[in-house]
C-alpha cells in the first residue's frame, strides 16, 4: 500500500495486487471530499497506475462512512469580496480527472460504501460498474447551494435515467438510495451491507483474470454508441471484432471453450 500525499496533506492510498489497482479517498473525517490536494494525489496515482504493467482492472472506493461528499467547500472562501471563478476549478481538476477515468485502458469499478455526493456522486457515475452498499445514497446536492452539477452530471445522468428522472434529482436535490439507483438502471447492483466486500471482491477477481483488450472495447463501444447512429455503430463493431480476432486472448478463449476447461487469458 503506497501514499500519496500533496503537499497540504491531504491522503489517497493506492494499492496494487492481483491485476487490481485500489484508489481509497482516505478523508473519512471530512466524507472524503475533494480538496487542490487529493486532486493532485488522484492524478499522480492515475499515473502510477498507467505505468504498471500489471494492472488490469481499478477500482475507486472511499474509506469511512462515505464514498466521497463532493466538493470541501472549506476550500471556497465566500466571505471574500474576490470574484470566485469555479469555471477555472472545473478546467483544471475535475473535468481533466473525467476525462481520464472514463478513458481507462481497463475496467473501472466504483464501490460505493456510503453517501455519494455532488461531485462524489457524479464521479461514481463515471465508473463502467457500480456496486453500492444497500445503505448508500446518491445525492445530486448543487441545487442546495445555487449550482448546476459538475464532473459530467448533466450528461450522465439522463443517459443512465431519462430527463425527468434527472431533471428531479438535480433539481429537487432529493436524496436516492441504493436501491432505486439499482432499480432505474443508475447502478448496477445494489448489495446487501454485510455481502458488499465479498460482492465486490468477487467482480475484482473475475475482471482481473479476463481479456482486457475485449473488456476495453466493450465499454468503449457501449460508450460511443450514445453519439453514433445504427450504420457508423455497425461499422465500428466490425473493425473491433476484426482487430480483437487477431489477439491471443481471442485464441485462447476459443480453444477452452471447446475444451471445456477454464480459460487463462494474459490480457491482450
Amino acid at each position: 500500500m503506497s501514499v500519496l500525499r500533496h503537499a497540504d496533506g491531504e491522503p489517497l492510498l493506492l494499492s496494487v495486487d492481483g491485476g487490481v489497482a485500489r484508489l481509497t479517498l482516505n478523508r473519512p473525517d471530512k466524507l472524503n471530499a475533494f480538496t487542490v490536494g487529493l486532486h493532485h494525489s488522484f492524478m499522480q496515482a492515475l499515473d502510477q497506475i498507467e505505468a504498471d504493467s500489471r494492472v488490469r482492472v481499478v477500482l475507486i472506493t472511499g474509506a469511512g462512512r462515505a464514498f466521497c461528499a463532493g466538493q470541501d467547500l472549506g476550500e471556497r472562501d465566500v466571505e471574500s469580496e474576490k470574484p470566485l471563478d469555479l469555471g477555472a476549478n472545473i478546467e483544471a481538476f475535475y473535468n481533466p480527472l473525467a476525462r481520464r477515468l472514463v478513458g481507462l485502458k481497463y475496467p473501472l469499478v466504483c464501490a460505493v460504501n456510503g453517501v455519494a455526493a455532488g461531485a462524489g456522486a457524479n464521479l461514481a457515475l463515471l465508473a463502467d460498474l457500480v456496486l453500492a452498499k444497500r445503505s448508500a445514497r446518491f445525492i445530486q446536492s448543487f441545487a442546495k447551494i445555487g449550482l448546476s452539477p459538475d464532473c459530467g452530471g448533466t450528461w450522465t445522468l439522463p443517459h443512465l435515467v431519462g430527463q425527468a428522472r434527472a431533471m428531479g434529482l438535480a433539481l429537487t436535490a432529493e436524496p436516492i438510495d441504493a436501491t432505486r439507483a439499482e432499480a432505474w438502471g443508475m447502478i448496477w447492483k445494489a448489495v446487501d451491507d454485510d455481502r458488499f466486500d465479498t460482492e465486490v471482491e468477487n467482480l475484482l477477481a473475475a475482471l482481473a483474470t479476463a481479456p482486457t483488450a475485449g473488456l476495453v472495447e466493450i465499454k468503449r463501444a457501449i460508450r460511443a454508441a450514445w453519439s453514433r447512429t445504427l450504420d457508423s455503430h455497425l461499422d465500428h463493431e466490425r473493425d473491433t471484432q476484426r482487430q480483437l480476432g487477431l489477439t491471443q486472448d481471442y485464441r485462447e478463449g476459443v480453444r477452452a471453450f471447446k475444451a471445456k476447461r477454464p480459460p487463462n487469458f494474459i490480457g491482450g
